[in-house]
């Protein structure tokens, strides 16, 4: 006797699964995510095997134009004004620029989402307080804040990480505060505090899981933000110095020798729009994806 298999009855796919399953029928967001995948995989990898290569000059090789397949293929990009390759430069500087902007990223989001948290959740004088101190940080300019701490502080990447989060942090701050004050209201959060759960375990395992999709899909569109900000400072010349390198750093480098030796400053800006390209893409099928009001959207097209 066959039995047959009811929709209800057949077994569940996995969310994760089916997430990716989303993202693969969107070619857009699948191959921004693949490049930021690679841009990932080859900052972490890529910069530590070729480290030597980068900083390694052959004067010889002097701005030494692209697309000379006769060279080795470090050089199919072309060499920088000392002779060294300016593909392994820019695979050395994707590690330096993706480690500043997570770092940034990371302490932010922490910072801003355990303090919107808690002025979401608690007392109003504390709520308050929290909330002016997110204005006074908003009241500058991020950039301009940065400018005037790292002219004071000695530029490194450690510096660099520390200003560019604080600025950063307002934005998880008040996102994450709107949202807890619209989610405290809903009938799970008064059934847990019915039943005698701690605020802890209210705030931890009932209101951040709603709330950190939508912190995810801003700390993807902040990353790209973060990588911006480093490659501006580091074009001003008060971000990441030399020997080290980023790619806002190689652009600056590459300045005085635009009408000549136009391939120094575009190889590393065109890797730095891309990037920040792919993470405003999959920042937008994100939004989508981890939103269960428009999530309908993506599973008409799976459809």
């Amino acid at each position: 006797m066959t039995t047959l298999v009811t929709p209800a009855q057949a077994t569940p796919t996995h969310p994760a699964l089916t997430t990716l399953r989303m993202l693969w029928r969107n070619k857009v967001a699948t191959a921004a995510a693949i490049f930021v995948v690679l841009v990932v995989i080859t900052a972490i990898f890529g910069s530590s095997m070729l480290e030597d290569i980068a900083t390694k000059q052959n004067l010889r090789g002097r701005n030494l134009p692209p697309f000379d397949f006769s060279k080795d293929w470090l050089y199919w990009l072309g060499g920088d004004a000392l002779g060294r390759p300016l593909l392994a430069r820019i695979i050395v500087a994707s590690g330096n620029t993706i480690l500043v902007a997570s770092g940034a990223v990371f302490f932010s989001l922490t910072i801003g989402t355990l303090l919107g948290l808690i002025a979401g959740y608690t007392s109003k004088n504390l709520s308050q307080a929290i909330m002016r101190l997110a204005d006074v940080i908003m009241s500058f300019p991020s950039l301009l804040l940065a400018v005037i701490v790292l002219y004071m502080l000695e530029p490194s990447v450690t510096n660099l990480i520390i200003v560019l989060a604080i600025t950063r942090i307002p934005i998880y701050l008040r996102t994450t505060r709107a949202e807890v004050l619209e989610i405290r209201k809903r009938m799970f959060v008064q059934a847990a505090q019915v039943m005698g759960a701690s605020t802890l375990r209210i705030v931890f395992r009932h209101i951040l899981p709603v709330v950190f999709p939508t912190i995810v899909t801003i700390a993807t569109l902040d990353f790209a933000f973060v990588m911006l900000a480093e490659s501006s400072l580091s074009f001003l010349g008060i971000g990441i110095q030399p020997p080290e390198i980023t790619w806002g750093l190689m652009v600056a480098q590459g300045r005085s020798y635009l009408t000549t030796a136009w391939w120094l400053s575009f190889w590393p800006g065109l890797a730095i729009i891309l990037t920040t390209l792919s993470l405003n893409l999959l920042s937008n099928w994100m939004r989508i994806a981890f939103d269960p009001v428009q999530r309908w959207r993506l599973e008409i097209e799976r459809k």
